[in-house]
């Protein structure tokens, strides 16, 4: 996967839509109907911040991990800015080593879709595991496989903001819902001239049924599966889903 080195300093301009405030109070909505109204959460797969700073608004104690020192750098800065005291470490997800547990984890915006491999993805949900205490929440969303087929598929989108151009370009693969994803910037500078930069990395969209395998496998339970910032249950055109489960056992 990609560092994101040139992409962290673009990501927060490129996502200013996503609502951190809404989905902040989203998910503490879920986490306190579900018995963590309080204590430490963890979120996996931070980027520049945003949401981590809100969850710690609303009173959580926060961890923030991310494999990319550049979007780790923004988000320190972010939060310390808002004098907000959050924890950040530099680990890929399928390596996460936290220093004790925690009440829950979230990771948020299909971050998850970035592992391709189901292996990989086993991992990562064995380490969240790991970590949460018994009793403890992950809330986790994906893009689904009608996204990936019928939205981003082979298509091409671009963002003309100010001082910035993103050329964002997907190559489809139908056997195993991937999508290979390359993203160009243009940025202006001073003098009117542009400077280019790109990333590149790809996404799998995991059926439904494969999910709940590889969270049951090490020993985490559905609880609830969801529209995005909803409580109905995913339909057959939604495009990213929520995912509640819980730690029901100790791992063997």
């Amino acid at each position: 996967m990609s560092g994101y080195t040139d992409f962290a300093s673009f990501y927060d301009r490129l996502t200013g839509d996503v609502g951190y405030p809404q989905r902040a109070d989203y998910l503490t909505g879920l986490l306190a109907e579900n018995g963590v109204e309080k204590g430490t959460v963890l979120d996996l797969a931070c980027g520049t911040g945003s949401l981590t700073l809100e969850l710690a608004r609303r009173g959580y104690e926060m961890i923030g991990v991310d494999a990319s020192p550049d979007m780790l750098c923004v988000a320190r800065g972010k939060c310390m800015q808002a004098g907000a005291d959050v924890l950040f470490l530099c680990q890929a997800m399928e390596a996460l080593d936290l220093y004790g547990t925690v009440n829950a984890a979230v990771c948020t915006l299909d971050s998850l879709n970035h592992i391709t491999d189901p292996d990989t993805l086993r991992e990562v949900f064995r380490r969240v595991s790991l970590f949460l205490e018994p009793g403890g929440l992950f809330i986790f969303d994906v893009n689904t496989p009608y996204k990936h087929r019928e939205i981003l598929g082979d298509n091409t989108f671009v963002y003309d903001l100010e001082g910035l151009y993103c050329v964002w370009q997907n190559a489809y693969d139908a056997q195993d819902d991937t999508v290979d994803i390359l993203l160009d910037f243009f940025e202006e500078g001073e003098d009117g001239s542009y400077t280019r930069s790109g990333e590149q990395f790809a996404e799998r969209a995991y059926s439904h049924k494969m999910l709940c395998g590889l969270l049951e496998n090490v020993g985490l339970s559905l609880i609830g599966c969801y529209e995005e910032m909803m409580r109905t249950p995913p339909q057959k055109d939604t495009q990213r889903a929520v995912y509640l489960v819980k730690k029901e056992r100790i791992q063997g």
